[in-house]
């Protein structure tokens, strides 16, 4: 696992949170199973470029708006260390 895996699956995580959705719901709503969001949620898998699009699509925020989220969790976390 890596730790940009962790970060984006954060950010994911957070704007679903943020939308009252579970798991279950962006699932449905980017076309993808909900196992497999889990597992980017928790970091253990690497979404490609299509899939991370799909996941900005159905939480209504562009790809390089969630790419800067998790950009951000990387500064959160550097100072919180």
């Amino acid at each position: 696992m890596s730790a940009l895996n962790t970060r984006f699956g954060r950010a994911v995580r957070e704007l679903r949170e943020s939308q009252g959705w579970s798991q279950e719901q962006l699932a449905e709503n980017a076309d993808l199973n909900r196992s497999y969001l889990g597992e980017v949620e928790r970091g253990y898998k690497t979404p490609s470029l299509a899939t991370a699009d799909k996941l900005a699509a159905a939480l209504k925020v562009s790809l390089s708006s969630l790419v800067a989220r998790c950009e951000e969790t990387l500064a959160t976390d550097a100072a919180a260390h």
